[in-house]
């Protein structure tokens, strides 16, 4: 579902950096030895969530985790200072020893964020970007002086940063400041919840995201068109360079293949269906069917809590929206239920008259406060003598404070794991089932970026041998003599340098090869990579290198 609301202004290998002490959650499938019975297994799906410390695989001690939280806040609340820093940073790069580490090591993809398994609505709401705001978010995170390309997903059950990073850790720092920035949290209190996963790590987790496993409701089928659309957005803003294009696209191939290739999605829920099936638990059954429903806001998300009700088995909503189009349209297309329309200016009256209310609106301001509450008349002991306020919203539509009035009860999303609670057993078998096919996907994905390792190399090569195929055809040709050089025979001394240049080449590229086609390791391809490079002088890394650099400086320059 689309977050709505105010936007306040592994190494490859797949591990995970503890960049923030103790605040980790790193998501494991069950098959994990280490986590076999320590960890706690999320009620959603067959994924594991843990706090605490993970290992450490570059050098970093606790008062570096510090030291990052810190810089991170320094960075939200000193723009210009923090600038000056990045720069000068950027600038030692290119002299600095830690410049090989750089040339060696590629860009990092890492993902940045929170989940409805690691925050709660109240700090979700704060951090949610409304698909308006992607754009601007994308082209301010790319502004950052290490980040290359971003991606921003943003529903009520997640706002995550998908990122690649010229230097992972000053990255970290640069998008844990923008996120404080942005959401006015200071960072020590955003990295208590905060999850950071890199490399294989964060593939995988978009790729389960994307399937519908990391979803409130296991196999969900609207997370899947919310990640299409940020590639759409992207697309239309110019902002997703070709790691991260790529990495969604796949995403989105794994979340296809998972759901027709598996039973995941068969009797799979919304969120707007578990909102439905709370109401109607909460409800007393003798009377739940006949119980006055009202739905305020005919977005998606409130098309498919009419639909639900229609399928349980109610004969009449009441659905208030600020136009009445939209409403005749899910009037049309949902014909075993009465649907009322009413004006937004009727919303408090047409409340005083109902047993439950579903608010689904991309209001960024609560449209139920305890003053709104307190005046509604009470309902009748037949549905339970309690108002129901199910609000499916992020930010949310109905006050927390509400839930002090004796005759209403507030749930929100947070509260729907009740809803998905049952037949957990049965959700691991499924999630399972998906994670053969979201690996085939990663090792697609993962076989097309190190392509791309030695498409540089690869380049230089050919360039550097048709330079010296011109130069030496050119000497060939002035030597023959004007009088010997028909049309017929240069075209067949320049076939035949190109040939021998070709032939000459062949070996070595199919050592430069590593699209997964064969057994040969990105290792040993990196080592044909890097000693090409000496052989021939091609200095390739270190240019790459130096382009980022210099795009980055200049832009801050600007």
């Amino acid at each position: 579902m689309t977050a709505v609301g105010g936007f306040s202004s592994s190494l490859a290998g797949a591990l995970v950096e503890p960049f923030l002490r103790g605040t980790l959650r790193r998501p494991l499938t069950s098959s994990s030895p280490s986590f076999a019975s320590s960890s706690p297994i999320s009620p959603i799906q067959g994924v594991r969530y843990r706090k605490g410390a993970l290992p450490i695989c570059m050098a970093m001690a606790d008062q570096e985790s510090d030291k990052l939280v810190a810089a991170a806040e320094l960075e939200a609340s000193s723009s210009s200072s923090s600038r000056t820093s990045s720069m000068s940073a950027l600038e030692q790069l290119k002299t600095s020893a830690g410049t090989v580490r750089y040339t060696k090591e590629r860009s990092s993809i890492m993902v940045i964020g929170l989940s409805v398994h690691t925050a709660p609505v109240e700090m979700r709401e704060k951090l949610a970007v409304p698909e308006a705001q992607w754009p601007r978010a994308i082209a301010e995170l790319c502004d950052l002086h290490h980040i290359e390309e971003a991606a921003v997903l943003s529903t009520c059950n997640r706002m995550e940063i998908y990122v690649v990073a010229l230097s992972w850790h000053r990255g970290i720092r640069e998008v844990i400041g923008w996120m404080s920035k942005a959401s006015g949290i200071p960072a020590s209190e955003l990295q208590k919840h905060l999850f950071m996963l890199r490399d294989n790590d964060a593939t995988r987790h978009l790729f389960e995201v994307s399937a519908g496993l990391d979803s409130l409701v296991l196999g969900e089928g609207q997370i899947l068109a919310q990640v299409k659309q940020v590639v759409r957005v992207g697309q239309e803003a110019g902002g997703l360079g070709k790691n991260i294009d790529r990495l969604f696209k796949d995403a989105i191939t794994a979340g296809k293949r998972v759901r027709c290739e598996t039973n995941i999605s068969s009797g799979a829920v919304s969120v707007s269906s578990a909102a439905v099936e709370l109401a109607l638990m909460k409800l007393p059954r003798a009377h739940a069917l006949s119980a006055r429903m009202l739905l305020i806001g005919a977005g998606k998300m409130g098309k498919l809590v009419i639909k639900h009700l229609a399928a349980k088995g109610c004969t009449r909503v009441v659905v208030v929206n600020r136009s009445e189009e939209r409403v005749a349209a899910i009037r049309e297309d949902i014909k075993d239920i009465e649907i009322i329309y009413q004006p937004l200016t009727e919303m408090l009256s047409c409340a005083a008259e109902a047993d439950v209310i579903f608010t689904s609106t991309a209001s960024d301001t609560p449209l139920f406060l305890k003053e709104h509450a307190e005046v509604l008349p009470p309902v009748s002991e037949q549905v339970g003598g309690r108002r129901l306020f199910v609000d499916i919203s992020v930010p949310r539509n109905v006050g927390a404070c509400v839930s002090s009035v004796e005759t209403a009860r507030v749930y929100n999303v947070d509260d729907l794991k009740e809803v998905v609670e049952a037949n957990k057993e049965d959700r691991l078998r499924k999630a399972m089932e998906a994670q053969v096919i979201i690996t085939e996907e990663m090792k697609r994905f993962g076989a097309w970026r190190d392509s791309l390792e030695t498409v540089p190399t690869i380049k230089k090569l050919r360039s550097y041998a048709d330079r010296i195929r011109v130069s030496e055809l050119e000497k060939c040709l002035q030597k023959m003599g004007d009088e010997a050089l028909t049309k017929k025979v240069r075209k067949a001394v320049d076939e035949l340098s190109t040939g021998i240049v070709n032939k000459l080449l062949h070996g070595p590229l199919q050592h430069l090869r590593c699209d997964g086609s064969d057994s040969r390791s990105l290792d040993e391809t990196l080592d044909n990579m890097h000693a090409l490079n000496r052989m021939f002088s091609l200095d390739t890394e270190k240019s790459i290198l130096e382009q980022k650099i210099k795009a980055k400086v200049d832009k801050a320059q600007r």
